[in-house]
């Protein structure tokens, strides 16, 4: 595969070791990405388990937290068996309690 980058607008032949060390950066950026994926996830799912810390509390005004309680384990149980980026990429959150 022949590959150009631009320097100063004009397009320059990459050599060989430029295409070979590019190469390298790619596969390492794709090998890379379940894992970015994945801390994606769990970014989202640690905001949203925050957000409803509060219904957990003792002094909460929650009187039935079962729904809840619920919703937060499905979301601290989201990350289980993905093994793929596609996986991560199609995971649904579970809706949250009214």
């Amino acid at each position: 595969m022949v590959r150009f980058h631009k320097v100063n607008g004009v397009q320059i032949q990459f050599t060989a070791e430029e295409e070979t060390a590019r190469d390298l950066e790619e596969q390492q950026w794709n090998e890379g990405a379940f894992d970015r994926s994945m801390e994606n996830l769990r970014q989202k799912r640690n905001l949203l388990l925050k957000e409803t810390d509060w219904v957990v509390l003792p002094d909460s005004p929650i009187t039935d937290k079962t729904a809840w309680e619920t919703y937060r384990t499905q979301l601290r149980d989201i990350t289980n068996g993905l093994t793929t980026v596609e996986q991560v990429n199609a995971v649904v959150f579970p809706t949250k309690p009214n």
